[in-house]
């Protein structure tokens, strides 16, 4: 592929033929456009609201921040300040962003309650920003195809502190027969050719060329179709990518709203790298005709299915069951899962001192689920999983060995600090001996498991004797 400057100043060699539609496409802003590319990129993070509030955030942070306009919860930072070293980073403060990319969730305007779909969420950027916004009320359904990326959605919807998400691994044709109807608002950040990753990543200029442009616009087309299914009466739809292309944008939306009439176009927006400090985004919002309803009475959540299994049990229904090999597996795993809740509140309580606040807030009545060899708390809203690819049903509490709870590093990210008693608020010197494995010193008397925290944010569990506190931060995540 050629690639070639239009303005010898031009730092970057781009693809000629990128350079001549942009120059058809952007006219007498082309020579704007340009000389984005000897401009140093735009870095942003956003604050984690599940975590703390903007104000404290702004009190606590150690960076120079400054505000992005299409986001509250956007800010702009210095390259040299390195925020993603930060032990603020591993607590879950804050999730580094490229500031354009938050103006889609600003579009997609979830609200707490309510069941949404990231169709396209890896690595979850997207997913977290709306996450923060549903204020762990209602459900998240986070996509993603590719089991590799699939891991780092569910690492950073655990970092973040994220309960109320299920992380899937499917393809959209599959959701849709799985949903029909289902979310109030769907996101999809459709994959695409990168022609806004130009400025940061030269794999993405030495990966574009126009035959990848009409495939990905082909394979968006395929994805809206089945997204749209998705949605309910009434519903929201955003469709976003991080390119310029007309064909991967106005085109592929035009083509939509005329194949369904029932979907309305509200409005598109383009966030140019010459206009905006970012790399760049397309947007565009889609409102679904009908009224939404309150509640989908066609849909059974699994608090509903698994309270008429323990209703049935308790009236000694089938009871033949218990007699087939099959139901006495199934005798053994709703036994096991008896045990571990009753584990779970034991250590909830009796470890850590779980206070009403705490409670109130991990209510473990809800939807208590063993998933391979993990407890799990699953998202009230959520279906039954039976026949779908789950990377996460939820927020992982823990796991049990013999007679004891092992905590997950997921409940330690998801509790507050003034939600248990045994709580250990860490220097920032200690904070940076935790990540790295270390143990400290603490007072003599001091003794069992302990939620630490910095700044206010939860970070890890430790565990306190003879005057030290023993490391539980997992070593996976060490420096």
């Amino acid at each position: 592929m050629e690639n070639i400057n239009h303005h010898n100043h031009v730092n970057k060699k781009l693809p000629s033929s990128f350079l001549t539609r942009m120059k058809e496409q952007l006219g007498t802003e082309y020579d704007a456009f340009l000389e984005s590319y000897n401009s140093g990129r735009t870095y942003g993070l956003r604050y984690n609201p599940l975590k703390l509030d903007k104000e404290s955030f702004l009190k606590e942070m150690p960076f120079t921040l400054r505000e992005v306009p299409w986001a509250e919860e956007g800010f702009y930072y210095e390259a040299a300040q390195q925020p993603g070293k930060s032990i603020f980073h591993d607590a879950g403060a804050f999730y580094i962003q490229e500031p354009s990319a938050m103006a889609v969730v600003t579009a997609l305007d979830p609200k707490p309650g309510e069941r949404i779909l990231d169709l396209c969420a890896a690595p979850g950027g997207k997913s977290t920003q709306i996450a923060g916004r549903m204020r762990g009320q209602g459900l998240l359904v986070s996509n993603e195809i590719v089991p590799s990326r699939a891991k780092i959605l569910s690492q950073n919807i655990e970092r973040m502190g994220v309960a109320n998400c299920v992380v899937c691994r499917e393809e959209p044709k599959k959701l849709a027969e799985y949903f029909p109807a289902f979310f109030d608002r769907v996101l999809v950040d459709a994959p695409c050719s990168g022609e806004g990753m130009f400025r940061k990543d030269d794999v993405a200029i030495n990966e574009w060329s126009p035959e990848n442009v009409s495939m990905c616009a082909a394979r968006q087309r395929d994805i809206l179709e089945h997204a749209a299914q998705m949605v309910c009466a009434g519903g929201v739809m955003v469709y976003s990518t991080c390119t310029f292309s007309v064909e991967e944008n106005e085109n592929v939306i035009d083509a939509f709203v005329k194949a369904h009439p029932e979907f309305r176009l509200e409005n598109t927006e383009r966030l140019w790298p010459h206009r905006v400090e970012g790399e760049g985004h397309f947007v565009a919002k889609l409102c679904k005709a009908g009224e939404r309803e309150q509640e989908s009475q066609s849909y059974r959540t699994m608090a509903q299915e698994l309270t008429a299994v323990r209703k049935n049990n308790k009236k000694g229904i089938r009871k033949e069951r218990k007699e087939s090999n099959n139901g006495k597996e199934k005798n053994k795993v709703r036994e096991n899962e008896t045990t571990s809740k009753q584990l779970c509140e034991s250590f909830l309580y009796d470890d850590l001192g779980l206070t009403e606040a705490g409670a109130e807030r991990l209510i473990i009545e809800r939807v208590l689920f063993n998933f391979g060899e993990a407890l799990y708390l699953i998202p009230e809203q959520m279906i039954p999983l039976r026949g779908l690819q789950v990377e996460r049903p939820g927020l992982q509490l823990g796991f049990c060995e013999k007679d004891r709870f092992k905590p997950s590093h997921a409940l330690a990210l998801y509790l507050h600090p003034e939600e248990v008693r045994n709580h250990y608020e860490m220097t920032i010197e200690q904070a940076e001996r935790y990540v790295r494995g270390e143990t400290f010193t603490v007072e003599a008397e001091r003794k069992g498991w302990y939620l630490l925290s910095v700044q206010g944010c939860s970070i890890g569990f430790g565990k306190a004797a003879g005057g030290q506190m023993k490391n539980h931060y997992p070593k996976g995540l060490r420096r």
